[in-house]
């Protein structure tokens, strides 16, 4: 989503970067170019004038322009200001001493709110809480169904009474129940409309006096622009609520909803849904977004990632293999697998700082998930002989594997090469050197 703009505030700073003395006009030309980049990236107009008027006088202090590396100063003030405007720590949900946590999820039709609510409740339930979702939304069709059906996808019981019974008796009854089972949080989907309008807001604000929420967050559309900040301005005059869960912001869409959220309502995104399937719905963390805006990745939560997936024993006897260039086909299903637990492979590579630019140098298809698909069948048409010592495969054996993985001896071959660079990048890795990245990711 913020590809376009973080080209441009990482060509600025670069332009910054390279002076070695910045004058007031070099700081005015900056802000200029950052303006620009903030207002096409459809950012509130008031939200970047004030973001730039406060940036610019940081930037005119004197330690920044009598610094060693004024440029250097310029960049960390920016990033500084980023995560600021979006909302400076990262917020979690507030739960409470005893009985159920209820969460109520308000939005509009269409902005992705069951979806996040089943998101959100298999994200805690992954934190260790018994959670269960309410069907509340009877007004759209297939909605209570939607809940059931993505409930269990993501481990969490649904208390559901059809349509015929209001929302309101239906929230009720649902939070009697979560009481009585012990549940540790109940997630309440309400109705959403095509726009904010009266009998929507009439309808949250009785659901909410019936469950006395403990959270309301809000659900938009990061795709809808700065639609999705005014309908925030609309639910927040009328139902006050606590922090904003954005969607679609794995999308094309500017980014300007995010950045201008905060500034605007007073209110923290606290998640934020980076893709479609249900696991990918993440803590908002403003501090890890503005790095990965200016290209300097995010490697907390690259190893948070991580550690979900491997565990101390099986990293320490893969950096023995590593050091030791043991390192065969079969370790590399096997760690193949483990990225891609961790989510899409381009979202992984762009939390790797300096790992942007070698991303945008790298063929079209290089990120095509589908790849990987054909890389592990092809793996798995091996013997076990041939993944621990590739050298044994042959020409004939070549046309074996590409029978068995409904592939080409082309594809084979470039699979065999692309492994055996690989095997070349950690042997200069371990001797101290780093070779050039994304001509190795192109297995040129």
């Amino acid at each position: 989503m913020f590809d376009a703009l973080g080209d441009r505030l990482q060509a600025t700073l670069s332009d910054v970067r390279g002076r070695g003395k910045l004058t007031e006009a070099d700081v005015d030309k900056a802000m200029r170019e950052i303006r620009l980049a903030l207002l096409e990236a459809d950012v509130n107009f008031k939200v970047v004038k004030d973001f730039t008027a406060k940036l610019k006088e940081r930037c005119l202090g004197s330690d920044v322009l009598e610094a060693l590396d004024p440029g250097q100063q310029v960049a960390k003030l920016v990033n500084e200001e980023l995560a600021a405007l979006m909302g400076g720590a990262s917020r979690d949900i507030a739960f409470a001493s005893s009985g159920p946590t209820v969460i109520l999820m308000a939005g509009l039709q269409g902005s992705g709110k069951t979806t996040a609510c089943a998101k959100l409740a298999r994200l805690l339930g992954e934190q260790g809480k018994n959670v269960a979702l309410a069907a509340c939304d009877t007004q759209r069709p297939a909605a209570v169904e939607q809940l059931v059906t993505m409930g269990k996808r993501a481990n969490a019981h649904v208390y559901e009474m059809g349509t015929e019974r209001s929302p309101v008796d239906i929230a009720g009854w649902a939070l009697d129940e979560a009481k009585r089972e012990a549940r540790d949080v109940l997630i309440v989907d309400t109705a959403g409309r095509l726009h904010v309008d009266e009998d929507l807001m009439d309808e949250l604000v009785a659901v909410r006096k019936r469950v006395k929420p403990h959270n309301i967050l809000l659900v938009i559309d990061a795709m809808t622009g700065q639609d999705a900040v005014n309908v925030a301005q609309a639910f927040g005059e009328r139902a006050e609520f606590d922090g904003v869960v954005i969607t679609k912001l794995d999308g094309d869409a500017r980014g300007g909803a995010a950045l201008s959220v905060k500034a605007v309502t007073g209110k923290p995104i606290m998640y934020a849904s980076v893709g479609e399937r249900i696991e990918q719905l993440e803590r908002f963390h403003p501090e890890r977004m503005a790095t990965r805006i200016l290209g300097m990745g995010d490697v907390m939560t690259l190893i948070e990632k991580a550690e979900e997936v491997h565990d101390a024993d099986s990293a320490a006897e893969l950096e023995r293999k590593i050091r030791k260039q043991e390192f065969t086909l079969e370790d590399f299903l096997v760690q193949m697998r483990q990225v891609r637990k961790m989510g899409p492979l381009q979202n992984v590579l762009g939390m790797m700082p300096g790992m942007g630019k070698a991303m945008k140098q790298m063929r079209q298809g290089d990120m095509d998930e589908r790849e990987l698909d054909r890389v592990e069948a092809i793996i798995l048409s091996m013997t076990p002989a041939e993944r621990a010592n590739p050298g044994l495969i042959n020409g004939s054996r070549r046309k074996r594997i590409a029978r068995g993985s409904g592939t080409t001896v082309q594809a084979v071959n470039q699979l065999v090469k692309q492994f055996g660079q690989m095997r070349k990048m950690m042997a200069a890795l371990s001797k101290g050197k780093m070779p050039d990245m994304a001509t190795l990711m192109r297995g040129r």
